[in-house]
């Protein structure tokens, strides 16, 4: 078997600094994990060789697919269009109600890992009809390293976006370094308060990620943040009323605000979120003055579309990510009553798509 770093998907970290007694630091993550020689980090997904720090899953691709903006969910950026998607293993959390468990929970394995260079993913982009990139499904934020060529490469080769949808926990250089090779949209999931992450997500401090959410707009991104809102744990009034004052302070009212529903996965068997909650969620955000609140996770309510917050014209009808009515005009106006309307992009028909 030949030395580990001789993979091609093993490669060194961009995002790290050594110790001394050849201990390494690693900067790609808020956890800052300290890494003796031989060892990993707290994700699987690094490793100290030799006193360096390699990332184990340089281009080393999970599932990829083809997939609409609206099911990440991105709302208010280039609506209709369709972005190859694609993920890496493992992640810097552990939610015990994670959804894609399935690639979440597995350790990076080098000898069997599918290589995909970053010209190989805009060309399989270009041929489906995608126009932007997405990494997804588990924590995007384990792949940077690849994924700053990659978005850079895609940008240069006609990719109109790229983006992540993530947790939120990088640090600010990688952000920085995300937002300079070409990322300009994120998407990030808060969990609830600090005692949700400290209980069920593994530890993590989510003023990190509110950091994360406001520094990313100042850099000009496009940001929409996801409350998934999970019965007993963070279902109460003032669990809700915290993430939406949170919210307001951190990324503006301008900023889309879902609160999705939970179905029980992995190690969570609590009943799937009431419905009612979520719609009150809906109510409070608004009351409050979040311009552009949703409700995801239940197909065909009519909290998944978008409604001017002047007049409440109905200019986004959806179907869970489906887009079946834009009543925007070309200028982002509301036609009713002329209210510019946050949106990032172009609307893209689903029937100009090659999907």
């Amino acid at each position: 078997m030949p030395e580990l770093t001789a993979y091609p998907t093993v490669q060194e970290a961009l995002f790290y600094e050594k110790l001394p007694n050849d201990k390494v630091k690693c900067s790609l993550c808020e956890r800052r994990c300290e890494i003796p020689l031989g060892s990993k980090g707290f994700c699987k997904t690094r490793v100290n060789v030799d006193g360096k720090l390699y990332t184990l899953v340089y281009g080393d691709i999970s599932a990829l697919e083809s997939r609409p903006i609206e099911i990440k969910p991105f709302f208010h950026y280039w609506p209709g269009s369709t972005a190859l998607t694609f993920s890496t293993w493992s992640c810097n959390l552990d939610c015990v109600w994670c959804q894609n468990f399935h690639l979440s929970k597995v350790e990076p394995n080098p000898t069997k890992a599918t290589y995909y260079p970053p010209e190989k993913i805009v060309e399989l982009a270009i041929l489906n009809g995608d126009i932007g990139l997405c990494a997804s499904f588990q924590e995007p934020t384990l792949l940077s390293e690849w994924a700053v060529p990659l978005f850079k490469f895609g940008k240069e080769n006609g990719m109109k976006y790229c983006c992540y949808v993530s947790n939120g926990y990088m640090t600010l250089e990688v952000l920085k370094a995300l937002c300079k090779a070409g990322m300009d949209g994120l998407k990030i999931d808060i969990k609830g308060n600090s005692e949700v992450y400290r209980k069920y997500c593994g530890g993590a401090n989510v003023e990190r990620v509110w950091r994360n959410a406001a520094e990313a707009k100042k850099l000009g991104l496009h940001v929409e943040i996801v409350n998934l809102v999970v019965a007993g744990i963070n279902d109460d009034e003032e669990s809700l009323e915290w993430v939406i004052e949170r919210h307001l302070k951190a990324v503006g009212a301008e900023t889309p605000l879902h609160f999705t529903r939970c179905f029980p996965a992995y190690k969570f068997e609590n009943r799937p979120t009431k419905i009612e909650i979520l719609e009150e969620a809906y109510d409070m955000a608004r009351e409050n003055g979040v311009l552009y609140p949703y409700i995801g996770n239940v197909e065909g309510h009519k909290y998944e579309n978008t409604y001017c917050p002047s007049c409440g014209e109905k200019l986004v009808k959806r179907y869970g990510y489906y887009v079946l009515k834009y009543a925007i005009s070309r200028d982002k106006k509301c036609p009713n009553c002329g209210m510019l309307i946050t949106f990032t992009g172009e609307y893209i028909p689903h029937s100009d798509l090659r999907i």
